[in-house]
């Protein structure tokens, strides 16, 4: 990954973070977030704050890996909608959110970041399913 940057980026100097899958151009990150179960993060290694500080062939990269995991999260847990987001404000290293979104959760169907309208309801994910469905999507086939 790519240090070079005038402050600290979590991004760059990952810790414990749960890699689900991962390639010399980005990885896919498990979010533990209890109200919002099965949300991933598709992570840029190269320092870059913003989509068009990527080359079109590298963009198009980025996207396939987000629609991958996109088509993998609604496999496996077939939420009611996928939210995709690439914010960026607080942490200027490009990366994106794709979390599942179930009409049970605190917030639907307002974005995760607005006030809860109840509790959510607890929902447990199959992480070795997902990762495996995540892999299937983003891997090539064997020949």
């Amino acid at each position: 990954m790519n240090t070079n940057h005038d402050t600290p980026c979590p991004l760059c100097d990952a810790g414990a973070e749960t890699v689900l899958w991962r390639s010399p151009q980005a990885r896919v990150l498990r979010v533990d977030d209890a109200a919002y179960a099965g949300f991933c993060r598709v992570v840029w290694n190269a320092h870059v704050a913003e989509m068009t500080d990527l080359a079109p062939a590298e963009r198009r990269t980025l996207m396939d890996l987000v629609f991958g995991v996109e088509e993998a999260l609604r496999r496996v847990l077939a939420p009611a909608k996928i939210n995709l987001a690439s914010l960026g404000n607080q942490v200027p290293h490009l990366h994106w959110h794709v979390i599942p979104r179930f009409a049970d959760d605190a917030a639907f169907p307002d974005a995760i970041w607005a006030p809860a309208r109840r509790s959510g309801a607890p929902r447990s994910v199959d992480w070795v399913a997902l990762e495996t469905a995540v892999r299937r999507e983003l891997e090539p086939p064997r020949a």
